[in-house]
């Protein structure tokens, strides 16, 4: 292998942890046009159910095993929490690496130091990456909402504006408006105020800020994944 391969390949990996960038983000003028883009999407989109998953699997066994830690019972519901929290962190380590390019290596397995069943409990007890698990699947519940909330909104709003050049036709063959109504309200005096994008300049000003929010929305997700990528890191990684 030359030195120059060698180079590149050492510097696909991440300085954090030994995490591997399978993939280089795209140009910005390229980005809302790219795969790696879609797939960036792709994993905010899909994240609000697994998050919701995974935080309604960990509050309630938390919750159950807190309250029934003074008696016997408690101790293997926290354990079934950290070895269920593993389990998905497992899954959130394999979207990160095939929707953010980001390969992070997973922790060490349990070591179980004593024989038996109470043995396997108390290993898991102390099992500091479940306990990591556990908390990334309470706190990324909400960035998921907001994650999915605000890629959705940035998505749609920047191709219907884009595109309304293509179909300003509707509003005024099937409708009463003569174009897109931005507003529409009667003030303190009865006069009706409306306000519609219809002419060739408001239609091209519309279209500008649509294609404003196309180039947008890439940045915007980059930096939503880029939270999950340095918690992967953080709480799911090695």
């Amino acid at each position: 292998m030359s030195s120059t391969s060698q180079s590149m390949q050492r510097d696909a990996y991440d300085r954090h942890e030994g995490a591997l960038r399978t993939q280089e983000p795209p140009y910005a003028w390229r980005a809302p046009f790219s795969s790696y883009f879609y797939r960036e999407l792709g994993f905010t989109l899909t994240g609000l159910p697994v998050a919701l998953a995974g935080f309604a699997f960990a509050v309630p066994l938390f919750s159950l095993g807190l309250g029934t830690g003074v008696t016997v019972l408690g101790l293997p519901v926290l354990a079934a929490l950290t070895a269920g929290a593993r389990g998905f962190g497992r899954l959130e380590r394999s979207r990160t690496r095939s929707m953010l390019a980001l390969d992070v290596p997973g922790p060490a397995p349990v070591r179980v130091e004593r024989p038996g069943t109470w043995g396997g409990i108390t290993a898991r007890l102390a099992d500091a990456a479940g306990w990591k698990a556990v908390l990334y699947q309470v706190l990324m519940f909400p960035w998921a909402v907001l994650s999915f909330s605000l890629s959705l909104v940035f998505l749609l709003l920047g191709w219907s504006f884009a595109l309304y050049p293509v179909y300003h036709w509707v509003f005024p063959t099937y409708t009463d408006w003569p174009g897109y109504r931005v507003f529409d309200y009667t003030d303190g005096h009865g006069v009706q105020h409306a306000y519609y994008v219809e002419s060739p300049l408001q239609i091209a000003g519309m279209s500008l800020v649509g294609l404003f929010f196309v180039f947008l929305t890439p940045q915007l997700v980059r930096g939503l994944t880029n939270v999950n990528r340095l918690a992967v890191r953080g709480l799911l990684g090695r």
